[in-house]
């Protein structure tokens, strides 16, 4: 059976199903963004990312310090994610040879800056040689209160769906990228045009955890039944959600957050823009679900957008349109074991 035909999480599932748990400290294994585990009234989140150059960054556009900076952050978001707060990084690398000390310094230098920024210690790591590039791993582990950690599967059918941010502007910026690296192809002092784009770039090129709607969600005394961010697109997420909680869903088309830059880019590349935004990915948004009665509390939250609703299992996952039309969704975002089929499957 060739990888493809199951894809990233279906070889997960085949490589750990009925997987044991033989100590009493491990709350939660494989199966969600963090590993679970308890120490006293503390459950401690692990979460690790793996990046290959040239399957998910191209250093022709990324700069090393903004690699760095994302590939920390990256990990941050997924403890976020659980409701938890990051506190450790460990750092391994395997370098080509064509890389200097100077490279890595900038590379660790992102890595550095992020961790300052979130309050985060780098404690730790690896490097080894590679004959493929650069390979960057960083293991994360954060901690939360025990009775606040959420899961992908504690979604209820009449919970309210949300999501943070905006959608689509990392694809978008990742697209604006790739044109441009086209368009310089061969030119000596080719000057990228990005005017007027800048977010979107910043968007693909250096994403932000939400730290802050964690804290609000804190404050207003929310604890959602089931969350992730969306790294790899919304309609993959919630997807993700639906499976695990055993319930179906309706979203609407005209509650997706979406922001100018990444609409006006859209009809300039002509690229279906919902679809942008439903598969995309790379926006490290957080989607949860919380009780419908936390309803009042959740328009009142900055950064938080209402986008529908959970239902019972039998009913799908769908869509509906602007004009009161049901679309199925689909799982289209970034799979890594899977050769591209579209453009929105396209990732760096």
């Amino acid at each position: 059976m060739e990888i493809s035909e199951l894809g990233e999480f279906g070889l997960i599932d085949r490589l750990t199903a009925d997987l044991p748990i033989r100590n009493a400290s491990t709350v939660k294994g494989v199966g969600d963004d963090c590993a679970i585990l308890r120490i006293k009234e503390t459950d401690i989140l692990v979460t690790t990312d793996l990046l290959l150059e040239g399957v998910h960054f191209d250093l022709t556009y990324v700069p090393l310090k903004h690699l760095g900076y994302k590939s920390a952050v990256v990990n941050f978001s997924d403890v976020y994610a659980m409701n938890g707060y990051p506190r450790q990084i460990t750092v391994s690398l395997g370098i080509s040879q064509r890389f200097t000390v100077e490279h890595i310094e900038e590379l660790f230098a992102g890595i550095r800056l992020a961790c300052e920024i979130y309050g985060v210690d780098l404690v730790g790591g690896d490097t080894t040689s590679s004959r493929q590039g650069l390979v960057i791993s960083i293991t994360c582990i954060g901690e939360a209160e025990a009775d606040k950690v959420v899961t992908r599967s504690g979604a209820k059918p009449t919970d309210l769906i949300c999501v943070s941010g905006d959608l689509g502007s990392a694809y978008m910026g990742l697209q604006l990228l790739e044109r441009e690296k086209v368009a310089g192809a061969g030119q000596r002092d080719f000057v990228p045009n990005f005017q007027g784009k800048e977010y979107l770039v910043e968007r693909q090129l250096k994403p932000e955890a939400r730290r802050d709607i964690v804290d609000e969600l804190a404050k207003a005394g929310i604890v959602p039944t089931a969350m992730m961010d969306i790294s790899d697109g919304l309609s993959s997420e919630l997807m993700h959600i639906c499976k695990d909680s055993n319930v179906g869903c309706r979203i609407y088309e005209d509650r997706i957050p979406i922001d100018y830059q990444t609409a006006v880019m859209a009809e300039e590349l002509n690229i279906n823009l919902v679809t942008a935004a439903l598969n995309g990915g790379e926006d490290y948004e957080l989607l949860f679900t919380v009780p419908l009665t936390d309803h009042e509390k959740i328009e009142k939250l900055p950064g938080v957008r209402l986008i529908g609703h959970c239902t019972k299992p039998e009913l799908g996952c769908a869509m509906i349109t602007r004009d009161d039309s049901e679309i199925v969704l689909k799982a289209q975002g970034w799979n890594p074991l899977k050769a591209p089929e579209t453009p929105a499957e396209t990732k760096e």
